[in-house]
């Protein structure tokens, strides 16, 4: 049975021999960038298991503290070229900072570039519009453009050198090398056009009013500009993907008011102890999780199960922490108090989840691997070929190798999966659903039968009255009283069904003496001088010698609808009947026809003998039933379903199911609402409301959708982007400039993230037709982006008399 233990000190969990630490990593750049740190504290000593997300910023490190510390595998991350910490485990804002942190520094880095760059656009507009002002500065174009080129190439591009350098460091390439290689070629070209100009023409500007030519200062200043936009947009279209956390986090109230030594005071939530006495009134948040000592009142707990109706509470209720009281005051005992808590849990089964990795994107990883040596690859042939093949300019064969450079882009491949994870776990904890990483999600899409126990999943745990026949001149209310005075004494389960009943009618039961208990059969007591008996029906015809032929008939036809039938008698006649059952839950059938409709077979599991079993199954809408199976064979079951070919979701109680949970493809946890950490199953549904099953696999379904309408993006992108960009189509007039490349590539990590930011649309029951919709549009504007931004180029291109050329030698 997983159990998440409480966390230590710089959040290391124990396991066993070997300890679990969470870095928080900076300066990462795109998948490839992930996948060479996760190399590096892999082949670290000691280190067991390392795994790194790209989009949410973390590594995630198992590793044997005998041999090495968490401050060696920051020392590794550093040595890689990055920066690692460790989060403080009760900074739940950690997060929060970091993300704006790393935000402005985009966002100022964009902003310095963007203001740097702008001069160079204007130089540009000067060969268009010769009407514009500054002609007179033609001359001095190229010096300002290297003065103004310079702080962008080797400040704000100071990150790509360093990323080229850490993998090179590492015997690969990452998107820093792409980007780094561009733009030097496009800037160390431009300033060998520069000073050759000046070493034959002397340091006299030549014509006047005549721009040097040749030069591509802004090739490279607008690269890294419209990169650092993508980087600054990226940021904060990813933080968005946390926004589930966010809104957990500002669940959790501030101060609680307690009561120490007879004074109500106020104090910071950290300082609340076991224990304690805490007061709440109307409108105020629940502090702690606990149980109602005194008072009353209505909770709205949706922002936790999703329940939209606020839930009656009162004495001896439990209250869970985040929740708000809206009517009543009460006082309730603290019970689990800082990570203890249900919020906490959730939090943390959120984060753990948000960091995990889908068996789908082994796929990506493997293209993320070969993606930047092919690129460099690509981009060399196409130099080869344009320079020597076809006899094109060396401005023209090198503005061709930049291009294909900077629009290759890993990025979007690398956020495919785990901007859509993020997005749809978080989604789901918002629903009460919580799905506990990328490999439950992609189970949760092939699973093609379902296998609910019965007992408190279909129906609702808790046995009630049914049926109360009077079989003689007594009435209803009469037989229930007698029953429930005799079963006020007894400890059987049933028992506390007919009190219950009794209890809520208001009848007020009668003293018993000489009460009791016949194990097997019932309970026997006298009330009044009569002796009454009151048990199965061994009780009445093997005990008592009572034949009960005459209402047989009626007992069976109870017992064929799973009810389990008490018989009341004196010594000589039998009085009446009472029925008990543990009734279906009012969603069970719901589910249960949803799903089939879905075309996933449906079967029950119980230990009830058959005749019950199936009785029961029937009311749920259930054909296939797996009836008289002890717990410690449900397991068994289920592996017997999977020889036969088939893929199996068990439903059923986190701790008491945990065998079967483990044994099958997806375990589904039905939750009472607490102990998260201590349920078992890929998904924990806190609601207990099998409606919510139903929302878990939709979800599943739509976040798988997502990542792979991801994927296609990524690939459609630099399938269609890189032929545009290698000048395939030159003879169409589609030449595709290295700065608009630049920004092709910037918006096909923002559409990715877009994508996956449309999960944030989902509801439980609905369809999201936007969310369908939109991945066709996002397609079509992407194509007349390329389209469009070709043209522009060859608008633009000073070599338009090559494109001509070229075109007949393509001919």
């Amino acid at each position: 049975m997983a159990k998440i233990q409480k966390t230590k000190k710089l959040s290391l969990q124990s396991n066993n021999n070997s300890q679990r630490a969470k870095l928080a990593l900076y300066g990462m750049h795109c998948s490839s960038c992930a996948m060479l740190i996760e190399e590096a504290l892999r082949e670290k000593e000691g280190v067991i298991k390392a795994h790194v997300n790209f989009a949410a910023e973390k590594a995630t490190v198992i590793f044997d503290e005998n041999k090495v510390t968490v401050e060696d595998l920051i020392g590794v991350v550093r040595k890689a070229g990055y920066k690692a910490e460790v989060p403080q485990e009760k900074d739940f804002e950690f997060e929060n900072r970091k993300r704006q942190k790393e935000i402005k520094a985009e966002f100022n880095k964009f902003l310095v570039s963007l203001i740097l760059s702008l001069p160079l656009l204007y130089f540009m507009l000067l060969d268009f519009f010769k009407f514009l002002p500054g002609m007179a500065i033609n001359p001095f174009v190229g010096i300002i453009s290297l003065i103004l080129t310079i702080p962008i190439q080797f400040g704000v591009g100071a990150g790509f050198y360093k990323g080229t350098v850490s993998a090179l460091r590492m015997k690969t390439f990452n998107m820093d090398s792409l980007i780094a290689i561009g733009t030097s070629v496009a800037f160390f070209y431009s300033l060998y056009n520069l000073l050759y100009y000046y070493a034959i023409n002397g340091l006299i500007i030549g014509l006047e009013g005549q721009k040097i030519p040749e030069l591509y200062f802004e090739t490279a200043a607008f690269l890294i500009t419209f990169v650092t936009l993508g980087k600054w947009l990226e940021a904060k279209t990813k933080g968005k993907t946390s926004d589930a956390i966010k809104k957990l986090i500002g669940l959790s109230p501030k101060t609680a008011r307690v009561v120490r030594n007879g004074e109500t005071l106020d104090v910071p939530i950290e300082e609340v102890t076991h224990g304690e006495i805490i007061i709440v009134r109307p409108g105020e948040k629940i502090p702690v999780d606990g149980v109602i000592v005194s008072g009353s009142s209505a909770v709205d707990e949706s922002m936790i199960t999703g329940e939209s109706l606020p839930v009656e509470k009162n004495i001896e209720d439990n209250v869970i922490g985040g929740t708000i009281n809206k009517t009543g005051s009460f006082e309730f005992k603290a019970l689990k108090i800082g990570q203890e808590t249900t919020l906490s849990q959730i939090i943390r089964l959120v984060e753990d989840a948000q960091g995990s990795k889908a068996p789908i994107q082994a796929f990506a990883d493997r293209i993320s691997a070969f993606f930047v040596p092919i690129i460099i690859g690509i981009a060399i042939i196409t130099f080869i070929v344009w320079y020597f093949a076809f006899g094109a300019s060396l401005t023209f064969a090198l503005l061709a190798f930049t291009a294909v450079i900077v629009i290759a882009c890993p990025c979007a491949l690398g956020l495919a999966t785990p901007t859509a994870i993020m997005v749809g776990t978080g989604n789901g904890a918002e629903n009460g659903i919580l799905i506990k990483g990328g490999e439950p999600l992609e189970e949760a899409c092939k699973i093609n039968a379902i296998i609910f126990d019965k007992t408190g999943t279909l129906t609702k745990g808790k046995p009630e009255v049914t049926d109360t026949d009077s079989l003689s001149n007594l009435s209803e209310d009469e037989i229930l009283l007698l029953a429930a005075s005799l079963e006020k004494q007894s400890e059987h389960p049933l028992a506390e069904a007919i009190f219950n009943s009794a209890k809520e009618k208001k009848i007020q039961l009668r003293e018993v003496t000489r009460f009791k208990a016949i194990p097997g059969h019932g309970v026997s007591g006298e009330i009044k001088g009569t002796v009454y008996y009151f048990g199965n029906r061994r009780l009445i015809t093997e005990t008592l010698g009572v034949s009960i032929e005459k209402y047989e008939r009626k007992i069976q036809k109870l017992e064929e609808q799973g009810k389990t039938v008490m018989i009341l008698a004196t010594k000589k006649q039998i009085l009446g009947s009472v029925a008990v059952a543990d009734m279906i839950k009012e969603t069970s059938k719901e589910a249960v026809d949803t799903l089939k409709k879905r075309g996933i077979e449906i079967y029950m599991i119980t230990g009830d003998n058959e005749r019950t079993a199936t009785a029961i199954a029937a009311v749920a809408g259930i054909t296939n039933v797996l009836a008289e199976v002890l717990p410690q064979d449900k397991a068994n079951e289920i592996k017997k379903l999977q020889e036969s070919g088939k893929k199996v979701a068990m439903v059923g109680d986190g701790i008491n199911d945990a065998p079967a949970l483990a044994q099958s493809d997806l375990g589904i946890a039905m939750g009472s609402g607490t102990d998260i950490a201590m349920e078992t199953g890929g998904i924990v549904i806190i609601k207990n409301d099998l409606r919510d099953v139903v929302s878990a696999i939709d979800l599943s379904k739509s976040t798988m959708g997502k990542i792979k309408q991801n994927m296609f993006f990524a690939l459609f992108y630099n399938i269609i982007g890189i032929p545009i960009a290698a000048r395939v189509f030159a003879f169409l007039g589609l030449v595709l400039r290295p700065e608009l490349a630049g920004l092709a590539m910037a918006l096909s990590s923002i559409s990715v993230v877009g994508n996956s930011l449309l999960l944030r649309l989902y509801k439980p029951g609905k369809r999201n037709w936007i969310s369908t919709i939109a991945p066709i549009i996002m397609v079509l504007i992407f194509t007349f982006i390329f389209i469009e931004f070709a043209s522009i180029s060859s608008k633009m291109n000073r070599e338009s008399s090559m494109i001509k050329t070229t075109a007949q030698l393509t001919k």
